[in-house]
């Protein structure tokens, strides 16, 4: 997985050999069971997230009743309750492995110590806001402006392996459709 990160990093900001271990140095390994939290609603997330091997799935239960989902962070991408971890207030999301997973993790403070120690990992901190922006804008566009066939269609375009990875139910509350939508939307497509 060290490796996966390493990747990961390299791809995004410069840094030296040093500068490298130094991150490494901070993120610490992980297996999780499907199904297992690594956050439950009303906790404080203090932790983000890489995935080695696995999927995690960001979620909250809307006034419903309902899971409604967020994010999907399969392998070599980061997952976090980011409101949570940027104010260190509780979380209204939960954050948990639907499939068994292998993941790196970083504290909240060691995140911001990797700050004041590596001076490129602000680039990298930019990087992750800005992508992580860019990804919810585009969701909220696509919920206010799409309908349940254009947002399938998308997501089969886009990520399909949601859709081969994952269980109905997740998907159709990926794209904030039922069950039963996305059942007449496959059959359709």
């Amino acid at each position: 997985m060290y490796e996966q990160l390493t990747g990961y990093i390299n791809n995004k900001i410069k840094v030296s050999e040093d500068e490298l271990k130094i991150i490494l140095s901070f993120f610490k390994p992980l297996k999780l069971k499907k199904n297992e939290f690594l956050v439950s609603q009303r906790q404080t997330s203090q932790r983000t997230f890489f995935v080695g091997k696995g999927c995690l799935r960001i979620f909250f239960i809307n006034e419903e009743g309902q899971e409604a989902t967020r994010y999907f962070a399969f392998e070599n991408l980061f997952a976090t309750a980011l409101v949570s971890f940027i104010t260190g207030e509780t979380s209204d999301e939960f954050i948990q492995a639907v499939e068994a997973s292998e993941i790196l993790y970083i504290t909240h403070d060691d995140f911001y110590l990797l700050l004041e120690k590596v001076p490129q990992w602000e680039k990298f901190y930019r990087y992750y806001l800005e992508n992580a922006y860019v990804n919810n804008t585009k969701r909220l566009m696509s919920f206010l402006t799409k309908d349940a066939a254009e947002k399938y269609r998308e997501l089969l375009s886009e990520s399909p392996f949601i859709v081969k990875r994952l269980p109905n139910k997740m998907v159709a509350s990926y794209l904030n459709i039922s069950q039963e939508t996305l059942s007449r939307v496959k059959s359709r497509i």
